[in-house]
């Protein structure tokens, strides 16, 4: 239970794990399938203070969640970001909230994305995921990397997180980061209806920040 709990929802009266705020802002950055015709870069880097992990995403078989993942890139909106939920043997999750005078702030997102679990992709170690509240179609900015065979987190279990992509270079950042010493803090969050900041208290979050320090496509 605590497993999916990271994934859902932090909020004391709605699951949110990645944490995330289903109302935000009107300039949406919600997604379009990627066309294949296109020129996209599925690579993208996450520059962090412990390392730079590079991604590569499947916008064959998620195109929705990868157009969604690069229009945040693309913003700038993962920069200056945490991975604000760390647990060894299971994931490493981030891409919503940032540091602020000392504290772990929301930040607003678009609208939610259709749930592309059953794309055939499992959250296997390595893969990256998007993750959402207790509604399959929510999930916004926030992401988590697979750092074991989470196979409970596949289709049709809870109705699955879907996988768009996969650690190709770092992944001993990402073990590394797995690792860090983690702790109770408290999150400023978005409330879901009201879009007014709430503060929670949170358990796994890493003692000393882990920052994205930029995201950018390759």
């Amino acid at each position: 239970m605590k497993r999916r709990l990271v994934l859902l929802s932090m909020l004391g009266f709605a699951f949110l794990g990645s944490c995330n705020a289903e109302k935000q802002e009107e300039t949406s950055t919600a997604a379009k399938p990627v066309d294949a015709t296109e020129n996209v870069s599925t690579r993208v880097r996450l520059k962090t203070n412990q390392g730079d992990i590079v991604l590569q995403l499947d916008a064959e078989k998620a195109p929705v969640t990868v157009a969604n993942f690069l229009k945040y890139v693309n913003v700038g909106h993962y920069n200056g970001t945490v991975f604000h939920r760390v647990i060894n043997g299971f994931m490493i999750q981030g891409g919503g909230f940032a540091m602020d005078s000392g504290r772990l702030v929301e930040k607003e997102t678009g609208e939610g994305i259709k749930n592309e679990s059953q794309n055939g992709l499992k959250n296997d170690e390595g893969t990256i995921a998007m993750a959402r509240t207790s509604d399959p179609d929510s999930a916004t900015a926030q992401f988590f990397i697979n750092v074991s065979d989470n196979a409970a987190l596949n289709y049709p279990s809870h109705g699955g997180y879907a996988v768009f992509g996969k650690v190709v270079e770092g992944m001993d950042v990402v073990n590394k980061i797995k690792g860090v010493k983690t702790g109770e803090k408290e999150l400023m969050m978005i409330h879901p209806h009201t879009g007014q900041a709430m503060a929670s208290s949170a358990e796994d979050v890493p003692l000393e920040p882990i920052v994205i320090e930029a995201a950018t496509a390759e």
